[in-house]
């Protein structure tokens, strides 16, 4: 059995597409088909049903992805061990929320990345959670620790939010107390895209229903610049925002995590494994490092 084709498999598995699939590897869509076929006529097993939804495993197919992602390990710590233990290379892929991959990651990762000139990194930032079993990602960062699923859960860094707003906001609607928040517009997430419930910050604080709300963090964040009204910010965030400050932190302060996931049997794949070590690492430094400088600009 070609371990090409088994590839080629593994990727019409995960993104149920010939054409996503071609795009994964970099190949055209009837390649991928003919790789598919030789493979089905290698083993005389069908391994795909095809449907409007796109290309389903069989039964016969679903039994050979574990083989399939073993043969994928083997090849991955092949090629490690070939390089040597000196540095990262290759490439992962890394599913974030947006408000993490737009304000922490880019820091972290290009100082991992700076450190280990033969790693290539693609940050994937989508308000959602990445499904790990498909391959969409190396590893995920979430907001909440995962009840479910055959994956390996780390903390990667707790973080803290605060309400804040604009100093032209402030000057014109200021604030007294938390009496006072029913008065104020608020800026926050679309009610029913709040895919986490750890997201779900305003009902947790007693503020009044959204006027402006985005499932974006980085466009939550520049309604509040123009003056919008109030809204829960990370930290971590502020700094990328001068013009921001925080609103009553003594009184309305949260904390939260966020989670690195990644599929368990990547658990042996010591490129990984090194590579969430300095994820980890990065992440906490630059964590502290940001939410000091928004210490710094607190409003009383």
């Amino acid at each position: 059995m070609d371990w090409d084709d088994l590839r080629v498999f593994l990727a019409v598995a995960r993104t149920e597409s010939l054409s996503a699939a071609g795009k994964r590897l970099k190949i055209d869509p009837a390649t991928v088909g003919r790789r598919v076929a030789r493979l089905e006529a290698a083993t005389q097993t069908r391994l795909f049903v095809k449907s409007q939804q796109g290309y389903g495993l069989t039964e016969e197919g679903a039994r050979l992805i574990p083989h399939a992602e073993e043969a994928e390990r083997a090849t991955a710590s092949a090629v490690e061990s070939l390089s040597g233990p000196s540095g990262l290379t290759g490439l992962i892929r890394l599913g974030a929320p947006d408000g993490c991959a737009n304000y922490l990651l880019p820091q972290v990762l290009t100082r991992i990345c700076q450190a280990n000139p033969g790693l290539e990194v693609q940050l994937v930032a989508l308000p959602r959670v990445f499904n790990l079993s498909k391959r969409e990602a190396d590893m995920a960062i979430g907001v909440s620790r995962p009840e479910t699923g055959r994956l390996t859960v780390q903390k990667l860094t707790d973080y803290r939010l605060h309400l804040a707003a604009s100093r032209d906001y402030l000057a014109r609607h200021p604030v007294g107390g938390t009496e006072d928040l029913i008065h104020h517009a608020f800026v926050g997430y679309i009610p029913d895209l709040i895919f986490d419930k750890e997201l779900d910050y305003l009902t947790e604080i007693g503020a009044p229903p959204v006027t402006y709300s985005s499932n974006s963090v980085s466009v939550q964040l520049n309604f509040l610049r123009q003056g919008a009204g109030l809204g829960v910010v990370h930290d971590f965030a502020l700094p990328a925002a001068p013009d921001l400050v925080r609103v009553l932190p003594d009184r309305i302060s949260l904390q939260r995590a966020f989670w690195l996931m990644r599929h368990a049997d990547d658990g042996r794949v010591e490129r990984l494994s090194r590579f969430a070590e300095a994820l980890i690492r990065e992440s906490r430094a630059e964590m502290a490092r940001l939410e000091l400088v928004a210490a710094r600009g607190v409003r009383s």
